[in-house]
């Protein structure tokens, strides 16, 4: 058996490795939507996710820009039906901008209305028709900033841990560089963000630096003692120091994590422990096919 991705990503997703996209549980856990939610968007058209090797959904990260506007809209408590035909529109209207394009754009509810916000103006999200921009504290747009302007960005725009974290996420895709320092400036703010202590460990640990990356998962799981995804990425760092025994002690306590399982199906597997290899390929085969 060959080893599946070792690491994952922010809010209990795993970060897939050999095949692109997010699958539906991470797409879920990335933007704070149900699992059956983000199915019902595909059966509407809204989504048209790829495909992976066993036929699970794999999410773009335009996808998730889509789904995670549709969660600001239902926070903002625009009905489900009138969120879905305001991004039906605007995937419409806008459908050949790239995940980064997007996020340029700001989509928020003003009354009964869903308002797009971009360079060139705003205009209803539903009916396309334009209206007149006003300044409100929900006016924003994501911009460059130079290390010249850092210290006046600083001043002026009001990050909080979560928007730094869900910064860190965007740059990973559009700017992988910057994506740590974004997430030290969440866990800056906030020393109890176990998503940033999570991706930031991970980022660590794709470049070998598996003591910091041990760090921060430790910290993730002080911060936050049930998150599963640092108990996996625990297991992932003493699996590479084929300290096994620890490893399957991390990997035991993310029973929802699927690469959990399969990896330590790989490890009994190794050991000789056919029950416990035919146990946890069960577990893993039922956990990827409810995604």
């Amino acid at each position: 058996m060959s080893q599946p991705n070792a690491t994952g990503s922010a809010l209990g997703a795993a970060r897939v490795g050999a095949e692109d996209g997010y699958r539906t549980c991470d797409a879920a856990e990335l933007v704070g939507l149900k699992p059956r939610t983000i199915r019902h968007y595909v059966t509407r058209g809204l989504l048209a996710p790829a495909r992976g090797r066993r036929g699970e959904y794999r999410f773009s990260f335009r996808d998730l820009v889509l789904l995670r506007t549709a969660k600001g809209l239902i926070d903002a408590d625009v009905s489900s039906r009138r969120t879905l035909a305001a991004l039906a529109k605007l995937k419409e209207t806008v459908g050949a901008l790239d995940g980064k394009e997007l996020t340029a754009m700001r989509i928020f509810a003003e009354g009964d209305n869903v308002v797009v916000r971009a360079d060139d103006g705003q205009w209803d999200a539903e009916t396309g028709q334009g209206r007149f921009a006003f300044a409100s504290p929900d006016a924003g747009q994501v911009r460059e900033f130079g290390d010249a302007d850092r210290e006046k960005a600083d001043s002026t725009v009001r990050f909080d841990s979560d928007d730094w974290y869900n910064l860190g996420l965007d740059l990973e895709e559009a700017e992988p560089a910057r994506a740590p320092a974004a997430y030290r400036r969440a866990i800056a703010l906030n020393p109890d963000n176990a998503d940033a202590h999570v991706n930031l460990g991970r980022l660590f640990q794709v470049r070998g630096d598996l003591k910091r990356a041990k760090r921060h998962y430790q910290r993730a799981l002080r911060a936050a003692p049930a998150h599963q995804l640092a108990y996996y990425n625990l297991g992932t760092v003493f699996d590479e120091l084929d300290e096994l025994d620890t490893a399957l002690d991390y990997y035991h306590q993310a029973p929802n994590v699927p690469d959990a399982h399969y990896n330590q199906a790989r490890i009994f597997e190794m050991r000789g422990d056919q029950l416990a290899f035919a146990r946890h390929m069960r577990e893993y085969k039922v956990l990827i096919r409810d995604e």
